[in-house]
């Protein structure tokens, strides 16, 4: 009795609420999925993700409901179909998308026992919200979809959904394409060229080429109750080496070739960089240690790699990949590091052969270059206090070039200024110590010259005799009309002629420049100038007398003349002590 009067209860209620018959409803995940774009006043539609549908239906045992859950909104509304808002099989078409449309939709896949719903999100945009590389480009909601052409090859661009406007237009729709470079800002291109053109609602590009790389548009208008319905596709074009020639891979360089010196407890890093040809699949780049590759090694700690793409030129990839070696051993120098590239027509590979750096003997390359530099700086120092002692052994061990020394009848010609304090200096010490100590011959115009004969003539003569013209130089002289002046110019001009005299000046004491002649300063800017310092200058052995015999030419004597003139010397040493230290006072001589 009770269990009828339970049944009788669960048939009044069914036949009063018909809905608690139906199912519930199991929700499809949709994880992932990113809300379906539309630009406002354009057509979009959403397709429902349920189809085909699952196993569990029959064909004819099922059926699809829309409903809608507007921004905002907390409960579902079913859809109330209009002009704009059309259903197509199991797609929901906005003819016309306005903002209001945004929101939820839900479609439900069900019968009597089993029933199944996915929910999509649809966004309306306006033109102004869509994200555009150049003002002049049309606003465009959905992705953008890349086309890839060889090379001097043939393709035929096809606007994305075109069918899906057949579908709902009863005529063909129109299809108008704009073409905007990269880079340029509103360049548009109408198509009217030889290599590419518009056939009917198609692009025909005929021989593809560098400069018809971008982005091409094509917008589709029909017509649909009366009303003009468009929406607008993207397609990024661009081109990739020819499908002919080689492809296989090639490493163009590793490391350094064919040896790579490297030191134990040190990071070292091989590089390797390939090219890999443009192909339909894109290659790889590994390397391995002793056959193995770093993933599966199992001194993987030690050993790293990283790739980068160096160079992407029309496809043909130029990648780089760098081996990490840690803390190098002395046995990995006995390990095959192979670097290997591959893709579908090829692989190649190269061993990275190491050897361990030679460190140099740094101590004994150090004390090496030191005691070569202390010698440097030694000799530098020895050359600039000596050089005159070593300039004076050098031309008495290997003489001087002097031409045409033979036929001079004097080694020394002194010009001086008479009747001063100069021609004391001359006769009592530069004489004595020249023709005494040194053995020189000396031609002093006053004392050698024959009486009767012409000043001029033999002035000219004795300095065209001499090897040497010793000028002495003091307040008197280059007096306008004097001997020395004249005596001072011969020897300029025997000079200047080519000849083989040279002139020396010897500066006795200060003299002023106001007073110098001419001819007494170009002499002065040309001509080699000894000063005597008084006391300092008055032993043999004074720089004086060094830098005066460097400039004198060189005097050999015989054994019979070197031994006279020790003798003499000896027996004349206290005498000329006197004439070194004391200044003589001469009588007053005139020319000859």
């Amino acid at each position: 009795m009770c269990l009828c009067r339970a049944a009788l209860i669960s048939v009044l209620v069914l036949l009063l609420d018909p809905t608690q018959s139906e199912p519930t409803c199991r929700v499809q995940s949709q994880s992932g999925a990113e809300p379906v774009p539309v630009v406002s006043g354009e057509v979009g539609w959403l397709s429902c993700p349920l189809f085909p549908p699952p196993s569990i239906f029959n064909d004819s045992s099922h059926s699809l409901s829309w409903s809608r859950l507007p921004e905002g909104g907390l409960q579902e509304q079913p859809i109330t179909f209009s002009r704009s808002l059309v259903r197509d099989q199991q797609r929901l078409v906005l003819l016309e998308a306005s903002l209001a449309d945004a929101g939820g939709y839900s479609c439900r896949l069900g019968n009597r026992s089993v029933c199944i719903k996915a929910t999509m999100q649809l966004t309306v945009l306006r033109p102004d919200q869509v994200v555009r590389s150049t003002d002049c480009e049309p606003a465009v909601a959905t992705a953008t979809r890349h086309v890839v052409i060889p090379l001097q090859d043939e393709r035929v661009l096809e606007c994305p959904d075109l069918q899906e406007a057949s579908r709902l237009a009863p005529e063909e729709p129109s299809v108008t394409w704009m073409f905007v470079k990269p880079g340029k800002r509103c360049e548009k291109d109408l198509f009217w060229k030889d290599s590419w053109q518009q056939r009917g609602n198609n692009m025909q590009i005929h021989i593809m080429n560098p400069l018809y790389q971008g982005l091409y548009y094509c917008t589709v208008r029909f017509q649909r109750g009366g009303r003009t319905l468009r929406f607008t596709r993207r397609l990024n074009v661009t081109a990739v080496s020819q499908r002919f020639g080689p492809k296989e891979p090639s490493i163009l360089r590793l490391s350094h070739d064919p040896a790579f010196p490297v030191r134990t407890n040190s990071e070292v890093r091989l590089v390797c960089r390939a090219l890999l040809p443009y192909l339909n699949s894109s290659g790889s780049m590994w390397w391995t240690v002793d056959g193995t590759r770093l993933e599966n090694h199992p001194d993987l700690y030690r050993f790293t790699s990283t790739n980068r793409l160096v160079l992407d030129c029309f496809g043909d990839r130029t990648e780089e990949s760098v081996l990490v070696i840690q803390n190098l051993r002395s046995e990995d120098v006995q390990r095959e590091f192979n670097c290997s590239v591959e893709n579908l027509r090829g692989w190649r590979t190269r061993r990275a052969e190491l050897h361990l750096e030679v460190s140099p003997p740094l101590v004994p390359l150090g004390c090496g270059l030191g005691v070569t530099l202390l010698l440097l700086i030694l000799l530098f120092v020895i050359y600039h206090v000596f050089w005159l002692e070593l300039r004076l052994i050098y031309r008495s061990w290997f003489g001087t070039e002097e031409r045409d020394s033979g036929r001079k009848d004097f080694d020394v010609y002194i010009s001086y200024a008479r009747n001063s304090e100069d021609e004391s200096f001359v006769l009592s010490t530069l004489r004595c110590v020249l023709e005494n100590h040194f053995g020189y011959s000396v031609c002093i115009f006053d004392r050698d010259s024959l009486p009767g004969g012409t000043v001029n003539d033999d002035t000219l003569t004795f300095v065209a005799r001499s090897r040497r013209l010793l000028v002495v130089l003091g307040p008197g002289y280059g007096c306008r009309g004097s001997q020395a002046l004249l005596e001072l110019k011969a020897g300029i001009d025997n000079m200047a002629l080519g000849g083989h005299l040279r002139v020396i000046l010897v500066q006795y004491r200060c003299l002023q420049r106001q007073g110098w002649v001419k001819e007494l300063r170009r002499a002065r800017v040309a001509l080699t100038l000894v000063r005597w310092q008084g006391e300092k200058s008055k032993e043999l052995t004074s720089r004086f007398w060094k830098q005066l015999r460097v400039e004198l030419p060189v005097h050999t004597l015989s054994r019979r003349e070197a031994v006279l003139m020790r003798l003499h010397s000896e027996n004349s040493t206290s005498s000329q002590r006197g004439l070194l230290s004391n200044t003589v006072e001469l009588p007053e001589t005139g020319a000859a």
